[in-house]
């Protein structure tokens, strides 16, 4: 199963959006709560960042019988330094962003936590592009 979701850079209204439609079809695929619980955090983060920091973005998600794969590509900013912005607490957010809660510099740091595999691509005045998979099994095998 293949989806594609648009992201608009500064509409917050919106952020979260992907990661509750995936929730609900690995729901419906009895994937394990555990597991569900972890995609969808990597997810909400992910699409937060780009919310926060670019012009617009897209998320392809695929899932397979034993994994999803999770690519989120922006035109932004671009990340200088991935090492940096993987450190718990370091943040590039604007005062605005902060203001209304995020930008707190744990979005990396938890993306890496939730997932399996992640991977990191950026550059400068360019975008970024994000790649994250979660392996599992259904229940019952």
């Amino acid at each position: 199963m293949q989806f594609k979701f648009e992201l608009e850079g500064g509409n917050f209204s919106k952020a979260g959006y992907a990661s509750s439609q995936i929730k609900k079809v690995l729901k419906q695929l009895s994937i394990d709560s555990h597991i569900i619980k972890r995609v969808v955090v990597a997810l909400y983060e992910a699409e937060v960042n780009v919310v926060a920091h670019a012009w617009r973005g897209i998320v392809q998600a695929e899932i397979d019988a034993d994994k999803i794969s999770l690519i989120l590509q922006d035109e932004g900013p671009g990340i200088p330094d991935i090492d940096q912005a993987m450190q718990e607490g370091f943040s590039t957010a604007s005062p605005a962003v902060r203001e209304m809660g995020f930008g707190a510099g744990m979005g990396l740091p938890n993306m890496k936590k939730n997932v399996d595999e992640l991977k990191i691509e950026s550059k400068v005045d360019e975008g970024t592009t994000v790649r994250m998979t979660t392996y599992f099994s259904v229940k019952g095998e």
